[in-house]
């Protein structure tokens, strides 16, 4: 980082995040696509700061596997009665992937816009889906003037379904839940996730879970590299299989599109889902 060195092959990502604000190279336009036909509040300026701002993330806005946990996510607390909306195109990359490559530069360019944006929003809570958001937001944007109170939306999910503002019928489904390295090692976020699993399924634990847990093979900003050696992604897909479960529960759309990638790579035939998802469908079910 001192060095601002980073991979040749991560130069397209940290073009993009500079001048399109997301690694994907998208119009900003399309970043609310995914609420299409939802009743989400999109912030504009000068309007009231809502109770909770959701950040979406990018992956979340641009990718259609991942597409599928904001809308899950928007839908239930929507349904639970919060007052919650979004920042639309005014959302930008915090930045995540380019400190994780070296480029100094491009995070705290980032950082001090959606600091900005944020600051004349007045938003001081926030949930995001987004394990890589929840922890640049909650724990390095304070060096930038960002004071938030950050939560993951496993979290709130899990409060919610606690407070009876949602409830979950129970259900018999294998599910086994894939831990995000932001999430257990980095943040020690481990119980809510498997509260939502416990409610809606019988839950399976993989051999290395919880802060011992094995990487879906995108952090570090790999999702934008070229593996060296054997692919961590099918490795992981194996022991999520070997636990005989349905379902691969998963909490971070990174997972969700590196996991769910494993699977057919190895010819298993598990579903992998976000929480946010197979609550939203037991709910439904229910």
């Amino acid at each position: 980082m001192s060095e601002s060195r980073f991979p040749a092959e991560a130069g397209t990502m940290l073009r993009d995040v500079g001048r399109s604000s997301n690694p994907w190279g998208k119009a900003q336009s399309e970043r609310a696509a995914w609420a299409d036909g939802l009743d989400v509040r999109v912030l504009e300026p000068g309007d009231p700061a809502p109770e909770i701002l959701y950040w979406v993330g990018c992956a979340a806005s641009f990718d259609e596997r991942a597409r599928a946990t904001a809308r899950a996510t928007a839908t239930l607390l929507l349904r639970a009665g919060l007052d919650v909306a979004i920042l639309g195109p005014r959302e930008s990359c915090t930045g995540d992937p380019a400190r994780r490559m070296g480029d100094e530069f491009t995070f705290q360019e980032q950082a001090r816009q959606n600091v900005g944006t944020l600051g004349d929003a007045g938003v001081t809570r926030i949930v995001t889906s987004c394990p890589h958001c929840f922890n640049t937001l909650g724990n390095e944007y304070g060096d930038f003037g960002g004071d938030y109170e950050v939560v993951h939306h496993t979290e709130l999910l899990a409060e919610l379904l606690a407070d009876g503002r949602l409830e979950a019928p129970a259900g018999e489904e294998a599910i086994t839940y894939h831990d995000s390295c932001y999430l257990a090692r980095h943040n020690d976020v481990l119980a809510a996730p498997r509260e939502i699993v416990s409610r809606i399924g019988r839950p399976l634990e993989m051999a290395r879970s919880g802060k011992r847990t094995f990487c879906c093979g995108a952090g570090g900003a790999h999702m934008w590299m070229e593996e060296r050696g054997s692919a961590i992604n099918e490795e992981r897909a194996r022991e999520a299989a070997a636990t005989g479960a349905d379902t691969l529960a998963v909490a971070c759309p990174f997972c969700t599109m590196m996991l769910d990638d494993g699977v057919k790579q190895t010819g298993g035939e598990l579903r992998v889902a976000d929480v946010a998802v197979l609550l939203a469908e037991s709910l439904e079910r229910g």
